[in-house]
């Protein structure tokens, strides 16, 4: 029996710590906002914002260690900024993705016919929170901003959501994203029957991530063939993580969908099975956010797609 790869270990170990928080009844892409304050993303030391089940893993070890800065770094990073991690501190992992062209064995090196193909990798490597770092520069530590309430229409968000071209319908109890044959429409309650704006916009940047599965848009597809299988809990996961990333955006608190054991459960089920399955559903989302981005005509709401 072969080894198993580091990568794998690695990535074995992002599942099971996700895992271990949903069997407590906790999402931690949405654990950052108990604190009462609008997280950011964790950013590189350059500034980029990490992508993908990246964002996930950071937030989930800031929230365990208290960490307050949202930039990470790596060690050499940090020494090339002229400051130190400290003694005893531990890393956190991350992965980077990319591609690498494979010769085959079948032709000489030196043929111009010689066949190649693309072959997909993921590389783990340990990154520091900026708390972790002595000597760093003050832009480092920005002071998080406090959350206020505000019962009024947000005109940001609503140019935002505006700007995509969706269909979103109004009345009704239920939110959804109809679609199959000539439904390809959102269906939200009245904005006045929630409890505050942040749970309406929230809940929008929810169903237009299951927007972007449309005809003609991303087209994504997991094979469901029934409410409630594998294929549907990896659509509301990608979902759930989606708006999270999209909240982070609009400045909001993607709070609104209820804790619902049959969520969880169904979660667990497919994350179980698959070690693998957190990072397709954050690498799915990441396309979904970046897709609704791209609809913006204001370049300060987008993110750089991928």
């Amino acid at each position: 029996m072969g080894k198993t790869t580091t990568k794998t270990d690695h990535m074995q170990a992002v599942t099971d710590k996700i895992v271990a928080a949903l069997e407590t009844g906790v999402r931690p892409w949405q654990k950052p906002w108990d604190a009462g304050a609008i997280p950011e993303k964790p950013l590189r030391s350059s500034g980029e914002a990490y992508k993908g089940v990246n964002i996930i893993a950071l937030w989930m070890e800031a929230q365990a260690s208290g960490y307050t800065s949202p930039y990470w770094m790596t060690y050499r990073q940090a020494t090339e900024l002229g400051a130190q991690v400290r003694k005893g501190e531990k890393g956190t992992t991350v992965f980077y993705a990319g591609t690498m062209t494979v010769k085959t064995d079948e032709e000489p090196d030196n043929s111009e016919d010689e066949e190649a193909r693309q072959r997909r990798f993921t590389k783990a490597y340990a990154v520091f929170n900026a708390d972790q770092i002595e000597g760093l520069p003050g832009e480092y530590f920005p002071k998080a901003q406090p959350t206020k309430p505000n019962a009024e229409r947000r005109d940001d968000a609503e140019r935002y959501f505006a700007a995509t071209g969706s269909e979103v319908r109004h009345g009704g109890n239920k939110a959804f994203y109809a679609y199959g044959g000539t439904a390809d429409y959102i269906r939200m309650p009245s904005f006045e029957t929630f409890a505050d704006p942040e749970k309406y916009y929230g809940t929008l940047a929810h169903e237009h991530i299951h927007w972007t599965k449309g005809p003609g848009r991303i087209d994504r597809n997991f094979g469901r063939k029934k409410w409630g299988d594998e294929a549907y809990a990896i659509e509301e996961l990608v979902a759930e993580i989606g708006s999270a990333f999209l909240g982070v955006t609009l400045g909001l608190r993607p709070d609104h969908l209820d804790d619902h054991a049959a969520y969880i459960q169904s979660w667990l089920k497919v994350l179980k099975g698959d070690k693998q399955a957190i990072f397709r559903a954050a690498s799915h989302a990441q396309r979904a956010v970046n897709y609704l981005d791209g609809l913006q005509a204001d370049p300060a709401l987008q993110i750089a797609a991928e």
